[in-house]
């Protein structure tokens, strides 16, 4: 007979193991020696302890479902009970009681992760619907679109919920876009019609433009064609590649009218300025007549510089007050002497004048008078009144006899 700390072979070849409840009966050896029959058992043993660890290292490492771990640990269970091993079989119970409960451990941990997982999910879901249903009132249609877009992304990265509640938050997040892309649908059918009006209009403005490209009628046609802008700018945009069209041409027709009458103008402005070397000229020979010593001879004089002056055309608007201003200068000092020369001649004139002289001269005269007889008489107060009209009536003499001198007497 053979045996070891949990094994025997008695003289029949049956094979023993011992465990915590006795010996149990392993199996029979009839091929050869007791030693052979323990060996392998053991062996039989050894590949238990192997099947056990690999266990034990997928239950700690891999997502094994609890299922499967709790399916694997009884069939080894079963082996062990069944004693086809020499080894010791209770430490392999325990271990296997230990991984069990390890399993169910793990399934509660499991269970408790699923359920904050999936309140998580109900939680993002809940907000993603909550965003969705806000964008779907939004006007800003590329980024609200965009965003809409990422939100679906995002859903479909979270856990699925229970088919009822994951059913429900979907619809409402699938109803928020489809309000949105309806909005959005019809405020670009609006705007397609507004931009279909809009080209309408620019045709219009375009064909006028394009009329009025060759006119010569140059400030109307201008005032036109900023009417026209005006009207183009009110109008709205029409679709992009209408607009740009229609712009390249309206443009066209406006550069073609302000490019010719900016030739025409550039000719007048040359022309003008000629005109303006032209006028000082004759503004410079005009102010030579002056001071006026010959009336007659002055007068002709300017009559012939006035009539070349008005057969030169226009100058500069800049330049006009000036040289017009140096013509009108000698145009009033030959008018202010023919005045002088009217009084000189003028014998009514003389005649009113000499009446007023006198009669201011015989007030005067009594005025004297008068002071002399107050301040002989001690009145000063009277003296001192008198003296100060006398000053103005002194004065109305002074200028009274200096008009008189103008008609030579």
């Amino acid at each position: 007979m053979s045996s070891d700390p949990w094994g025997r072979v008695d003289e029949t070849g049956t094979v023993y193991v011992r465990t915590s409840e006795g010996e149990q009966v392993v199996g029979s050896w009839q091929a050869g020696t007791p030693e052979e029959a323990l060996a392998y058992f053991e062996r039989k043993y050894e590949g238990l302890v192997v099947e056990i660890g690999l266990l034990e290292r997928r239950v700690r490492t891999t997502d094994l479902s609890a299922k499967d771990a709790h399916t694997a640990i009884e069939h080894l269970r079963t082996q062990v009970d069944e004693h086809h091993a020499v080894g010791d079989l209770d430490a392999l119970r325990v271990r296997l009681d230990k991984l069990a409960a390890t399993v169910d451990s793990r399934r509660e941990e499991r269970k408790v992760q699923k359920a904050k997982q999936a309140d998580e999910a109900r939680s993002a879901k809940e907000a993603l619907v909550t965003e969705a249903e806000q964008l779907a009132q939004s006007d800003q249609w590329r980024s609200a679109g965009e965003r809409l877009r990422a939100l679906v992304d995002i859903w479909k990265g979270l856990p699925r919920l229970d088919r009822k509640s994951d059913d429900e938050l979907w619809h409402r997040f699938s109803h928020a876009r489809s309000a949105f892309s309806k909005r959005r649908k019809a405020h670009f059918a609006a705007l397609d019609a507004q931009r279909e009006d809009a080209r309408k209009a620019k045709e219009k403005l375009v064909a006028e433009a394009e009329a009025l490209s060759k006119s010569t009628d140059w400030g109307p046609t201008a005032a036109r064609y900023r009417e026209l802008m005006d009207s183009w700018k009110a109008a709205g945009r029409a679709q992009r590649e209408a607009e740009d069209d229609l712009w390249n041409r309206f443009r066209g027709a406006q550069d073609v009218f302000f490019a010719a009458r900016s030739e025409v103008f550039a000719e007048r402005d040359a022309e003008q300025v000629e005109n303006l070397k032209l006028k000082e000229e004759l503004a410079a020979e005009a102010e030579k007549l002056l001071p006026v010593t010959d009336l007659k001879a002055a007068r002709a004089a300017f009559r012939s510089v006035n009539e070349r002056w008005e057969a030169i055309g226009h100058v500069p608007r800049d330049a006009r007050p000036k040289v017009e201003g140096r013509m009108h200068a000698v145009e009033r000092a030959i008018q202010e002497a023919e005045e002088g020369e009217w009084r000189r001649t003028n014998p009514e004139a003389r005649a009113r004048a000499a009446g007023l002289t006198g009669q201011l001269q015989a007030a005067v005269d009594k005025l004297r008078e008068q002071i002399d007889a107050a301040r002989a008489a001690g009145n000063n107060a009277k003296a001192d009144k008198l003296s100060r009209e006398l000053e103005g009536r002194q004065a109305l003499l002074d200028q009274a006899l200096k008009g008189l001198e103008e008609f030579g007497g």
